[in-house]
C-alpha cells in the first residue's frame, strides 16, 4: 500500500532548461504535481505521478557525468576495483550517459545501454557498441542472443529512473550470468532524510532506493544482496552489491545487516519518520526563503552555482525566482544562456571574473560543496559567502 507523505507543489521538468525568458513567449511552460508516496510492504519511496520516459529521457539531455571531477574520480576508482575483484569478460552499463565510466574499459569488453541518442553517440563515437534504447526484457533478449550472458552489469542513478523495476529486475536476472554480479549506485534514501535533502526528488527520480527496499524488490527475482558500500556521491549514495541466490561462492559480507540495521533503527520501516520528514521540509522552506528575503533588503547580490535539477525541485518549491537570483553559472553546455526550469533564471557559462562583484552564492549543486570550495578559494578568502538548504538552510 502506497501512502503520501510529501507534496512538493507544481514543478517543470527538472531538466527542461527554457531557451527564452517565457514573459518572452507565448508558449507555457507544463508544470506536474510532484508528491512522495512510502510503501508500507517494499518500503519503497516513489513519486505519485510518472511522467513519460521520451519526455524526460531523449536526443537533448543535457546532464554529463564527465562534466565533474568528483564523478570522473570515482568512477576511474570503481573500474579499477571491479577489474580487480571481478575481473570482467563481458561488462555491460545500463545508462552509460557519455561515457564517464565505460572509458575505463576495453571496447571489446563494454557494452552500454543508454536511451538519450545524443549522449549514446559520445560511446558509438569512441568505438564502445551502444545500444540507444530503453532498458526492458526484450532489449535483454537482445544483447543475449549477440553477447551470451553478461559478467558484470554496472548502473549508476538510472534504474531509479525506469516506471517498472518488476521489469527492470527481471531483465537483469535473465541476463546476468548465473556467477555474474550486478552493481547498483544510486542515492540513499537514509542520508536523504538526515540532510532533509528533499531536491532528490523531482521528476526523473521516480524512486529513492533504502537497502531495505532493495532487498524486498530483488528477493521476487531470486537475486540477493552480499555487499554495500557508502559513498559521498550525490550527496551520500549507496553502492550495492547482487547476485543470483544461487551462487554459493559468493558469501554476504555484515555490511548489508550493518545497513540493513541502520535504516531500521532509524525507522525506515515506519511511516512516522516519513510524517516528521515532510515537516522538517516545510520548515526547510520556510527558513531558505527567509534567509533570501533579508539578504535582499540588505541589497545583497546574489547568484546560483550549479544549474542542477535538484535546484529546479528548490526554486520551484520555496518560489524563488530571478527577483532573488540574478543568475546561474554552470559549465555544462547544453544549459549555458538558457533558463531555470519554472522560474526565468538565466543561466551562464561559468566565468571566475562572473564572481568578483558577488556577495553570496546559492549552492545549486551542493553534493559537489568540497570541489566547488576547492576551485573558489580566492572568492572564499575575499569575503565571499555560500547559501545551503542542507542540512539546514544557512549561510556558509
Amino acid at each position: 500500500m502506497n501512502i503520501k507523505f510529501l507534496d512538493l507543489g507544481l514543478q517543470p521538468l527538472a531538466n527542461s532548461y527554457q531557451k527564452s525568458h517565457k514573459k518572452k513567449t507565448k508558449k507555457k511552460e507544463k508544470l506536474y504535481k510532484l508528491s512522495v508516496s512510502f510503501n508500507t510492504k517494499t518500503k519503497l519511496v516513489s513519486l505519485v505521478n510518472r511522467i513519460p520516459d521520451k519526455k524526460m529521457f531523449n536526443n537533448t539531455y543535457p546532464y554529463k557525468s564527465s562534466m565533474s571531477k568528483t564523478m570522473i574520480d570515482s568512477f576511474k576508482e570503481l573500474s579499477k576495483k571491479i577489474k580487480k575483484r571481478f575481473k570482467p569478460n563481458k561488462f555491460l552499463e545500463i545508462g552509460s550517459n557519455d561515457g564517464a565510466l565505460i572509458k575505463n574499459f576495453a571496447n571489446n569488453k563494454a557494452i552500454c545501454v543508454e536511451p538519450c541518442s545524443n549522449l549514446a553517440k559520445i560511446t558509438k563515437k569512441n568505438g564502445y557498441f551502444t545500444y540507444n534504447e530503453y532498458w526492458n526484457l526484450s532489449l535483454a533478449k537482445k544483447i543475449k542472443s549477440a553477447f551470451d550472458k553478461i559478467d558484470i552489469i554496472y548502473s549508476a542513478n538510472t534504474l531509479t529512473h525506469i516506471n517498472d523495476l518488476d521489469e527492470v529486475f527481471r531483465s537483469i536476472s535473465y541476463l546476468l550470468d548465473k556467477n555474474g554480479v550486478l552493481i547498483v549506485e544510486d542515492p540513499s534514501f537514509l542520508e536523504c532524510i538526515k540532510k532533509v535533502s528533499y531536491d532528490q526528488f523531482y521528476n526523473e527520480h521516480i524512486y529513492l532506493f533504502s537497502a531495505l527496499s532493495v532487498k524486498n524488490i530483488i528477493n521476487r527475482f531470486n537475486l540477493e544482496l552480499f555487499d554495500i558500500e557508502k559513498l559521498p556521491t550525490h550527496g551520500g549514495s549507496l553502492r550495492y552489491y547482487i547476485k543470483h541466490k544461487v551462487n554459493k561462492k559468493i558469501k554476504i559480507k555484515k555490511s548489508v545487516s550493518h545497513q540493513l540495521s541502520r535504516e531500521i533503527r532509524f525507522g525506515l520501516r515506519n511511516y512516522a519518520t516519513y510524517k516528521k520528514f515532510a515537516l522538517s521540509v516545510t520548515k526547510s522552506k520556510k527558513n531558505l526563503i527567509k534567509i533570501f528575503t533579508d539578504l535582499k533588503i540588505k541589497n545583497k547580490k546574489i547568484i546560483g552555482y550549479g544549474a542542477t535539477a535538484k535546484a529546479t525541485t528548490v526554486l520551484n518549491y520555496c518560489n524563488i525566482d530571478s527577483q532573488m537570483i540574478d543568475y546561474f553559472v554552470d559549465i555544462t553546455p547544453d544549459k549555458i544562456n538558457r533558463y531555470m526550469p519554472g522560474k526565468n533564471i538565466k543561466i551562464l557559462k561559468y566565468n571566475r571574473k562572473l564572481l568578483d562583484y558577488i556577495d553570496y552564492i546559492y549552492l545549486g549543486a551542493w553534493n559537489f560543496k568540497k570541489e566547488i570550495f576547492k576551485k573558489e578559494k580566492n572568492f572564499i578568502k575575499n569575503g565571499g559567502k555560500f547559501i545551503t538548504h542542507v542540512p539546514y538552510p544557512k549561510i556558509i
